[in-house]
């Protein structure tokens, strides 16, 4: 069936795991625990931080919680970067 009976949440850890397994030299994440249980997000955020060891990643979120272990954060706006801070401190 090609991933057709697969939930959102499913089919965004498959794809998740896709790319891990790669191992590339830079990850663009793009709302990748939007559709994700609680559960489900902190094993995916901790992965990321282990990705992130001899890598750059790129995470685009709406939610805090999704980047809270960044090193830094851009706040963006219509009019661009409107914010620049490191995470957990005034962000």
């Amino acid at each position: 069936d090609r991933g057709a009976a697969l939930s959102g949440g499913e089919r965004q850890r498959l794809a998740l795991a896709r790319v891990i397994l790669r191992r590339p030299s830079i990850y663009v994440f793009d709302e990748a625990t939007s559709a994700l249980d609680p559960e489900s997000e902190a094993l995916v955020r901790d992965s990321i931080r282990d990705l992130a060891t001899g890598a750059t990643v790129l995470i685009i979120a709406h939610r805090p919680s999704a980047v809270a272990c960044a090193d830094v954060i851009y706040r963006l706006g219509v009019d661009g970067v409107r914010q620049v801070g490191l995470a957990g401190v005034g962000t």
